[in-house]
């Protein structure tokens, strides 16, 4: 393992927290172990590990639970673990037709959830609708656990008012988020620490944080959702970009679709989320005479094996199998995590369907990905605002929010 001295501050106090992050990332791959775990996982000498065990116990981030034989001579060696109320993160997903809050507590577990199918409405309006669910969630805690709130994490989709057109909603009604700084003005408005990502790499850091990081650094990340989103973990943290949108699989050029549902294209290539969405999904589904209106009437076409579902399931995968070879050909990625808004068997389908399509045009010499169904579903975005605050906050690789809309101070352990 990589020294972890190397690049981490030029200091001790860097060095420090740096090491404090690395068992806190330690605990939450194992659940819990005991010291000697933690030094031989972190490669860090038994005297630091209890050092800095001491100072996370003192700051109420760890608790000890139980004790366990080592399978040696002498004391049986306690258990270590994180306090799920150790740190708390409020989460905010803004769609072009959704509004959802959550609250998170220290090992990913939801607390508490307010959500909103709408038309996104301008931002003088959602900020008010925000600012009333984030006191909602708030008083979900008591009060010695709401200073223990690590921040607010916004996860939005960049550039609202762009590609209207292909999924099918009125360009008019986002002409006032063109300009906007959402997290900006929320962290203007709240006491609270705000960050904010592209949701796509929010719910990819969700994974990282909370879901399939505990096993995998590396993997590609797609969200099938209205637009296809997702991110790129390269060694336990997310690439951004130099405008945050690294992994925005969504505007990728393709062929354009055969599907007699899809608009006309604008020029000889289109792009991906015209064909690799669920907007193009139930664009094809309302084309064929099916009414869906809601999540549970896209469901319900998908499990009873709609004709219209086939369809652009091949037209879907015909699109996104060449565009996740290329994207494998260029990052060297072993595993690819998918995830989706909705199920009813769609995502293994889609799954079992692309290993089927990269198997036909995966080169000599090269290897086919892993996949790995996400963590969270249709929560992943609002979990990954949620998650924001604690990565930053509790991350030994947090350069990722470096570049956030909202610069705030690391939530100092004594704070706690």
């Amino acid at each position: 393992m990589r020294s972890p001295h190397i690049g981490q501050g030029s200091n001790s106090v860097n060095v420090r927290r740096y090491n404090e992050r690395l068992l806190l990332k330690a605990l939450r791959r194992a659940g819990s172990a005991s010291k000697a775990d933690l030094a031989r996982l972190a490669n860090l000498t038994g005297t630091a590990v209890g050092s800095i065990i001491t100072s996370l116990a003192d700051a109420k981030l760890i608790e000890f639970t139980g004790r366990r034989v080592e399978g040696q001579r002498g004391q049986p060696a306690s258990l270590i673990r994180l306090d799920p109320r150790g740190a708390f993160g409020i989460g905010v997903r803004l769609d072009r037709m959704r509004i959802e809050t959550v609250l998170v507590n220290f090992v990913g577990e939801v607390l508490g959830r307010r959500s909103h199918d709408t038309l996104l409405p301008p931002p003088a309006a959602v900020l008010e609708i925000v600012r009333e669910d984030i006191d909602a969630m708030q008083q979900l805690l008591s009060a010695s656990e709401r200073q223990r709130l690590a921040g607010v994490g916004v996860g939005q989709p960049y550039n609202l008012g762009s590609w209207l057109r292909e999924i099918g909603l009125p360009a008019d009604a986002f002409h006032a988020w063109a300009e906007v700084d959402f997290a900006a003005e929320l962290g203007n408005s709240i006491a609270l620490p705000v960050f904010s990502e592209n949701d796509g790499n929010a719910a990819a850091i969700a994974e990282l944080f909370y879901g399939c990081g505990r096993q995998h650094d590396n993997f590609v990340y797609l969200f099938l959702g209205p637009v296809i989103g997702g991110g790129i973990a390269v060694d336990g943290d997310c690439l951004r970009g130099g405008t945050g949108n690294a992994g925005d699989f969504a505007v990728m050029p393709v062929l354009p679709s055969r599907l007699p549902s899809a608009p006309a294209p604008t020029g000889a290539w289109d792009i991906l989320l015209t064909r690799t969405s669920l907007s193009a999904l139930i664009r094809h589904l309302r084309y064929c005479g099916e009414t869906v209106e809601t999540r549970a009437d896209l469901e319900a076409c998908i499990a009873r094996g709609v004709k219209a579902v086939d369809e652009w399931v091949d037209d879907c995968v015909d699109a996104l199998a060449p565009a996740l070879r290329s994207v494998l050909s260029v990052l060297d990625s072993s595993v690819v995590v998918f995830d989706a808004d909705t199920d009813a068997g769609l995502i293994d389908t889609l799954m079992r369907r692309l290993l089927e399509a990269l198997a036909a045009i995966t080169p000599e010499a090269r290897g086919m990905p892993e996949f790995v169904r996400g963590s969270f579903g249709p929560d992943a975005g609002a979990i990954g605002a949620a998650t924001l605050p604690m990565f930053f906050n509790f991350s030994p690789r947090a350069g990722i929010l470096k570049g956030a809309s909202v610069q705030m101070q690391e939530v100092s352990y004594a704070a706690f």
